[in-house]
């Protein structure tokens, strides 16, 4: 780190470059050695600057071969130099800088600009990788036309690509090719792009809506030309319906994709080339779960999205990283909800954000949607810009409805078309097309924090009114100690015996919304209101925040039996999964508190009986159904607890799923047996849905550990022509507490590698499932792992596999009360922080939540913390997380 106390950026300090660069054309000479970059920039002056601006060009770890400056070369007199910057002392209004850089990608294990991944050369220079390539504006607002030349060996790097189209290519007379590309449309570098290697290619068509045939082609190695075919059905879906849904038409004559095994990031939309890292990209049913077909989709669609939410219009600083990001997160989860299961995709995506990025909320690390101050960025690729800043446009979206929401977005796309922009321009065209006020709507993109919403309900009888009044606060943090009231949009419905009861608000004021006569959406302005609803015959049940319609913390105090008439009669999909698990969670914080006095407490009746009704009910969906049996996880468990105490949440946990695997094993049986099928593959929902809910039968079958059910689980293993099924029954395996079968768990670990150790994604699942294994003594398999042959500490997916998943997924063990795991992973983040140390930062989330254990273990974790921040050369990635954490 060249500066022992990194200086952050602020919001408040942006103010346009002094120079843009209105054309770009590059030159990679691509040698075993070394790479040499040629840039010719066209530059000209910011007619709001001054005219004795210096140009400040960004660079890091370049060697400077020669800079020329409108045909003259410079003398050291004319330029200065340092790790971090090229300046040009004295430039005319309009200007030509020609550069020539030596690079060595084969070295650059961080993983930014330019790097060797295996055999081929990549590029990733979002957010900042850009500048370890050549001297360059590094920043999105900074917008140019972009030609590449590239030349290599044509035997060793057959395949050579860049952004836009391919405008010329030829052999040389040394063995060595060219091509050359050029991107029509202006962009900032950081969707730049650059691959050089022996790929194989698969190729597809689509025909836009105006006629248009894009050639579609997937590059990756020749042994996963067979995993392809389902990304390009994705993307043939995405493209078809961000057409339909947004009027959306790709732009260029080619859309590529390459898949590459070592990239720090899951995709990168890159302007016509998208890098994707393997796991995101390649899938079959042999080697590919239905969790990770959906995500293939999902990822897919989201990078090809950003084309429009991205590329085309894209951020004029990185304080509005969620303008792209959240906004395509948006338009990726609504897109696999029509794809698929819209209720299970709600689901699923909001337990996700319950559990990580509401801690993350909790957290030293807190910031807004739209921070004001950052000191790394690549630490702010988190969970809040993505999936809350995906909320905050769900609400919008709410607060309009889907017509005008539509006719927002038509204005942003036409009116800031090849600009760079802020979140208040897209805020400023949903506005001017509804006329709506969203002064106070922004506060949910400037403070930091979950809103915490407390609703009370009274019934009177009487007056046959019930009264709902909701109370609303956010705990106080770095940026701001007393947070103001936020627009929250809760939607709700009122259910009585029979179902749901017609709603009369009192007096309708007018910024409430009305779907129908059973459902409504409440703006929630104020710190504290009530609500009043006429004509209630009966005492109702609320059922609130439909479809999770905001990302609050919701406190009502529901009896069991509220809950269990909410799971039965809901007609809200996403609140009957809801209401089973605050049913579960009341039930297992009941046997925590239980576990203090007696060995072996009991469970809650209503709880077994309620999964007995949702499981025996075969008109539900099956994929919900597998949702609402799934217990809270540990994490969400602990997230939810004022301290988190490790051993009683575990335990408590596993009491009562092994209660629920007891009094239910043959209804259990009977559902496995029944969604047996001996049909042909298929990702369909119904397909999907079926062995989520086998495969949750099976789960609790060997919790239950009868010999019967480790025999079905052994078999399914055996026998499965999936890799949902094999996986499933391999964790359950190797997760099995019973020592009777440490044999077969053993034999299955080595004939699972042996099995699938040529496929590399698979092997990662190998590794995850022996990381994440609650059984006792697993970090001393964690460690052995790390020196097993299929592990590459250099790899992110490797690590990420096996460290992150240990320290990240297995608490029980992670959090072992000797504070081995906490120098572990130490060990870990010291290490990756002078290789990756965006991989670092990113490993140190576990630690930094210190201050939610208790004093031993909050001891035993600071003192990691410290040890780590004692380092030399910190990265500022680790720095910045460190520190904010030894702060809180």
């Amino acid at each position: 780190m060249t500066d022992t106390n990194p200086k952050a950026i602020y919001l408040k300090d942006y103010k346009e470059p002094d120079y843009w660069i209105k054309k770009t054309e590059l030159g990679f000479d691509l040698r075993e050695d070394a790479t040499l970059v040629s840039a010719n920039l066209s530059v000209i002056r910011n007619e709001n600057s001054d005219d004795s601006a210096l140009l400040v060009l960004h660079g890091q770890c370049l060697e400077l071969v020669s800079v020329s400056l409108n045909g003259k070369k410079l003398t050291p007199e004319e330029f200065s130099i340092d790790d971090e910057s090229l300046t040009i002392h004295s430039l005319q209004q309009e200007n030509t800088l020609q550069t020539v850089t030596r690079i060595v990608p084969q070295d650059n294990t961080s993983l930014e600009g330019l790097y060797r991944s295996q055999t081929m050369y990549c590029t990733q220079c979002e957010a900042e990788g850009f500048r370890k390539i050549t001297y360059y504006l590094d920043r999105p607002d900074v917008m140019s036309e972009f030609t590449t030349k590239i030349t290599a060996d044509k035997g060793k790097y057959p395949v050579l690509l860049s952004n836009g189209n391919l405008i010329d290519s030829g052999d040389l007379d040394d063995g060595r090719h060219f091509t050359v590309w050029h991107d029509p449309f202006i962009k900032p570098c950081y969707l730049f792009a650059l691959v050089a290697g022996e790929l194989s290619c698969v190729d597809d068509q689509f025909t836009t809506m105006s006629g248009r045939d894009i050639s579609i082609k997937i590059f990756v190695e020749d042994k996963d030309t067979d995993k392809c075919a389902h990304a390009i059905e994705s993307l043939k879906n995405a493209m078809k319906w961000d057409e339909e849904v947004y009027g959306r038409e790709y732009d260029l004559d080619t859309f590529m994709i390459v898949a590459v095994d070592d990239f720090n990031m899951g995709a990168m939309e890159n302007k016509g080339l998208n890098i994707f890292n393997t796991s995101c990209v390649l899938a079959k049913q042999e080697t590919t779960t239905d969790a990770g077909f959906q995500r293939v989709e999902g990822v897919v669609a989201h990078e090809y999205f950003h084309n429009w939410s991205g590329n085309r219009v894209t951020c004029r600083d990185w304080f509005q990283l969620s303008l792209k990001e959240g906004f395509t997160v948006f338009r990726d989860q609504e897109f696999s909800a029509d794809m698929g299961s819209r209720t299970v995709k709600r689901i699923d995506d909001v337990e996700m954000l319950r559990t990580m990025q509401f801690a993350e909320d909790g957290g030293p690390m807190a910031h807004a949607v739209q921070p004001a101050s950052f000191i790394e960025i690549s630490n702010f690729y988190t969970l809040t810009i993505y999936e809350k800043g995906a909320e905050i446009v769900r609400m919008v979206h709410t607060l309009l409805g889907g017509e005008l929401f539509r006719k927002g977005s038509d204005l942003y796309f036409e009116t800031h078309d090849g600009c760079a922009v802020t979140i208040d321009d897209f805020i400023a065209a949903m506005t001017e097309v509804s006329g709506r006020d969203f002064t106070q709507f922004m506060r949910w993109y400037r403070q930091a924090a979950t809103p915490e919403l407390k609703a009370e309900g009274e019934y009177d009888e009487s007056a046959e009114t019930f009264s709902l009044t909701f109370s609303q606060s956010c705990r106080p943090t770095a940026e701001c100690s007393e947070k103001l009231p936020n627009l929250i949009p809760v939607a709700m419905g009122l259910l009585g015996d029979a179902g749901a009861l017609p709603i009369k608000l009192q007096g309708e004021p007018a910024n409430i919304e009305t779907d129908d006569n059973t459902q409504i959406i409440l703006d929630i302005t104020e710190a504290k209101q009530t609500f009043v609803f006429e004509n209630i015959k009966e005492k109702p049940v609320p059922s609130l925040l439909r479809g999770f319609s905001a990302p609050v913390k919701l406190q009502y105090n529901y009896s069991r039996d509220d809950l269990m008439q909410l799971m039965s009669r809901d007609d809200d999909g996403f609140n009957r999964w809801d209401s089973s698990q605050k049913l579960a969670i009341q039930v297992i914080q009941e046997v925590m508190a239980a576990l203090v006095q007696e060995p072996a407490p009991s469970v809650d009746e209503r709880l077994i009986e309620a999964y007995r009704s949702v499981l025996t009910d075969e008109s539900l969906d099956a994929a919900m159904v597998a949702q609402m049996l799934s217990l809270p996880g540990e994490a969400f468990l602990a997230e939810i607890s004022p301290v988190i105490d490790v051993e009683s949440i575990h335990h408590a946990r596993n009491r009562v799923e092994r209660k629920i695997a007891q009094a239910l094993r043959q209804e259990f049986l009977d559902a496995y047996q029944r969604l047996q099928s001996s049909g042909e593959f298929s990702i369909a929902a119904s397909e999907i849905a079926r062995r989520s809910l086998k495969n949750t039968a099976l789960h609790y079958l060997m919790i239950g550990g009868k010999s019967d059910a480790i025999e079905l689980c052994q078999q399914q293993f055996v026998n499965a022509t999936n890799m949902t099924d094999e996986l499933m029954a391999f964790t359950a395996i190797v997760h099995s507490s019973k020592a009777s079968i440490s044999e077969m768990k053993e034999k299955s670990i080595q004939s699972f590698y042996d099995k699938w150790q040529h496929e590399s994604l698979v092997v990662n699942s190998w590794l995850a499932v022996q990381a994440s294994s609650p059984i006792p003594g697993t970090l001393a398999k964690v460690n052995e792992l790390l020196d097993h042959p299929a592990f590459d500490m250099n790899n992110p997916n490797k690590v990420r596999s096996v460290i992150s998943i240990f320290a990240g997924r297995n608490a029980i063990n992670f959090h072992r009360l000797q504070g081995d795991g906490y120098k572990f992973l130490a060990d870990k983040v010291i290490y990756l922080n002078k290789t990756n140390p965006q991989i670092a930062s990113r490993l140190i989330t576990p630690l930094t939540r210190w201050g939610r254990y208790d004093d031993t273990r909050k001891g035993l974790m600071k003192k990691q913390l410290e040890r780590i921040r004692g380092q030399e050369n910190l990265s500022k990635d680790v720095f910045e997380v460190v520190t904010k954490s030894l702060s809180n």
